[in-house]
């Protein structure tokens, strides 16, 4: 924590997690140490590319301000993540009752008897995501190498049972599928079968029918000739 006559500020360093194409943000905690009202602004070499919110204020005795500094998605990198941007915080005492809508430019102008404290803080990026660190040797002598590949044949074997996982459940899909398909056809098959057997089957009613109908004009003719026959026979013995 840097310590001032007027703001305690921390951390002393503005901190950005730096990933391209990505907004980063950073805080800075200002804390009145004296027993007045102290006046801060925020500025910056670089304005167009972050943003500071507040940029200026009232900080109360005793009391602690938080500053939140947004850096602008970026779309190329520095070489060696190394950035040259500077902010510069300026304090002054003002009188009490002083409210942020109260603050010009004018009350941190440097003048004869008035106290106007400057504090740089230069930026640094912290790579979004580290590589891991190598690991040590083991105390049983493991080499850092062995425990790579150690690890990798966990990797693996976890990615082979998980990959199995996946693969039975569709082996299973695939199988039932198979078997919806197989009795859908025979469904379907049955249903043919069934109509073809209804229309044979209407068709032997209809031939039966007409049969019948066939044998009993038949019939009749017969037994009108029989009777034809006997009535003549009866006509000429009278």
């Amino acid at each position: 924590m840097s310590s001032r006559d007027l703001l305690s500020i921390h951390p002393s360093e503005l901190k950005f997690p730096f990933e391209l194409k990505k907004q980063s943000s950073c805080s800075l905690q200002l804390t009145n140490k004296t027993e007045e009202y102290v006046a801060f602004k925020v500025k910056t070499t670089n304005p167009k590319k972050y943003c500071v919110r507040p940029n200026a204020g009232i900080v109360l005795p005793g009391s602690t301000c938080d500053v939140t500094v947004t850096m602008q998605a970026q779309r190329e990198a520095p070489s060696d993540l190394n950035c040259k941007d500077k902010f510069l915080l300026q304090s002054v005492t003002v009188p009490n009752g002083t409210t942020t809508k109260d603050i010009s430019s004018e009350m941190f102008n440097k003048e004869a008897g008035k106290v106007v404290e400057e504090f740089k803080l230069r930026v640094v990026y912290v790579p979004a995501n580290p590589p891991s660190p190598v690991p040590e040797e083991s105390e049983e002598g493991t080499s850092p190498r062995a425990s790579v590949l150690n690890n990798g044949n966990q990797n693996s074997s976890l990615f082979d049972a998980v990959s199995k996982s996946f693969e039975e459940p569709k082996e299973k899909s695939s199988e039932a599928w198979a078997t919806i398909s197989k009795l859908t056809e025979e469904k379907n098959s049955a249903m043919l079968q069934s109509q073809k057997f209804r229309q044979e089957l209407e068709l032997m009613r209809k031939e039966i029918s007409k049969r019948r109908s066939s044998s009993y004009s038949f019939l009749f003719v017969v037994l009108v000739g029989l009777l034809g026959i006997l009535v003549g026979y009866l006509v000429k013995k009278t």
